[in-house]
């Protein structure tokens, strides 16, 4: 009996000592968010290589120009007319997009598309077969306007959207296609053209052409401009953009810095609606025009920003002259533009055992003005000093998605605990099995991305493996 007492007392005294030694055994660190602009799927910079024009603005740059020193270009912008892509009914010139596209494509970044019908810079955005199959249109100062009620059009309109998306519906590469055939240069106003006329759509007509681009396009997102609801009209909702918002269809905004203030932009209210499910897009004003008008304001355009919680915001200029006049601003935008994961800190054992649960704590934040849409877990995996991967070990019951944002500094941090074990050993009647795994001391990265630990997204961070991991410190693996 005192023997058992005794083996009992030296049981508990070693849960002890082997408790305290465990929580001796625990390292942190907290990694320091180094400042650089992320690139990053589903936000960014957009460098606009047509802007309508094909001489705006990409299109001058040499073909192995991509403008890599401008910090922060996710996307590549292309806005062009119909009439130049389908100049026959069912002939597509399709290389008017993908050459260009290709180019920064190759370097990680995405595309996005906006097809308009009608332009004030060319004698019509709508292709001349459309209107020799009988489609109605008004002659406007030099250039046609179509009439978006015509069953003509409208029937055309669906047989190119349905060929766009068979192209680009679901691409990873495609950021998001824009609703392009409605109103001046694809941005869904009227007003300075055929109201001369005496002409004017209703939200019938509006949703028409937002049921063609929903009905062909299910994966990739769809934007609808603002101006879809009046250019000038400051209203928190409109019919239309409801519409759009429950079809899945999120805000671009193209009023940003047009007009001084305080006419500075109009539906920064409206888009409190979309950012919190979706991306936002901002286009500020063509850069040199709103100097002119005296609208250009650094300061209004990171509060744009803020105010919109966008994902996304135009360089609608050279982009080389915006870089060189704007550097400190861009700098600073890039801190809260979209989305910016952040490990606040870990904490995981100096040892670990093969074949013995053990646990790493984190937390993580978003430091940007938009939610990570796309979403992504994270991932802590260890190498071998060769860069060799020994283990990967994804948090799967977290995701960065659900991370909050908020003021500059102010984003809250949320704490995740996971264990996980390395080469687990299996038992059955016929024998011990498990797997074959080294032991030593390793060095342990950090990463966020797809449930298979597979990285995603780039993190504001040091210590890069050349695939999006970063390094956190050492892990011991013993017997």
């Amino acid at each position: 009996m005192r023997m058992q007492k005794l083996l009992s007392l030296l049981a508990t005294l070693f849960i002890v000592m082997h408790i305290g030694t465990a929580n001796a055994q625990m390292q942190q660190a907290s990694p320091v968010d180094n400042g650089k602009a992320l690139v990053n799927p589903f936000m960014g910079w957009q460098l606009y290589y047509y802007s309508n024009v094909l001489d705006n603005y990409g299109s001058q740059l040499d073909p192995e120009d991509t403008v890599d020193e401008f910090p922060g270009i996710g996307v590549v912008f292309l806005r062009l007319p119909w009439s130049f892509i389908e100049t026959e009914k069912g002939v597509f010139n399709w290389e008017i997009i993908d050459s260009p596209a290709q180019r920064w494509i190759e370097k990680g970044k995405q595309v996005a598309l906006c097809i308009s019908a009608t332009e004030n810079w060319t004698q019509q955005g709508t292709p001349q077969w459309v209107f020799d199959e009988g489609a109605k249109y008004y002659e406007v100062e030099g250039y046609k306007e179509v009439e978006y009620d015509d069953p003509v059009y409208q029937k055309a309109v669906d047989h190119f959207v349905k060929h766009l998306a068979a192209r680009y519906d679901g691409n990873p590469r495609m950021a998001y296609i824009a609703i392009g055939h409605f109103g001046m240069w694809g941005e869904g106003h009227t007003e300075i053209s055929t109201p001369i006329h005496g002409k004017k759509w209703g939200d019938k007509t509006k949703k028409k052409i937002i049921d063609i681009y929903r009905k062909h396009f299910k994966h990739t997102q769809l934007i609808l401009s603002d101006d879809y609801a009046g250019h000038d009209n400051r209203v928190a909702n409109a019919p239309i953009t409801d519409y759009a918002f429950k079809k899945g269809i999120s805000l671009w905004d193209c009023s940003i810095l047009v007009q001084p203030r305080p006419r500075h932009w109009y539906h920064a209210e409206m888009a409190q609606q979309f950012w919190p499910s979706m991306p936002v897009v901002l286009e500020h004003e063509h850069y040199q025009g709103s100097i002119l008008r005296g609208a250009w304001d650094k300061e209004l355009l990171l509060q744009a920003v803020e105010d919109y919680h966008a994902s996304y915001m135009s360089i609608h200029c050279w982009p080389r002259l915006v870089l060189e006049e704007n550097r400190d601003i861009i700098e600073r935008i890039n801190r809260r533009m979209g989305y910016r994961i952040q490990l606040a800190s870990a904490q995981w054992p100096k040892t670990i055992r093969r074949n013995e649960p053990f646990t790493i704590q984190s937390m993580w934040r978003n430091e940007g003005v938009a939610p990570c849409y796309m979403g992504g877990h994270p991932c802590f995996t260890i190498k071998n000093k060769k860069g060799g991967i020994v283990a990967v070990l994804v948090d799967d019951t977290f995701n960065v998605k659900d991370l909050s944002v908020d003021k500059p500094g102010k984003a809250a941090a949320m704490k995740q605990e996971k264990k996980f074990c390395v080469a687990q050993r299996f038992v059955n009647p016929k024998g011990n099995f498990g797997r074959v795994c080294p032991t030593g001391e390793f060095e342990i990265y950090f990463s966020v991305g797809s449930i298979d630990g597979t990285p995603g997204i780039a993190l504001p961070y040091d210590g890069d493996d050349g695939h999006r991991r970063y390094l956190l410190g050492n892990i011991t693996i013993s017997e």
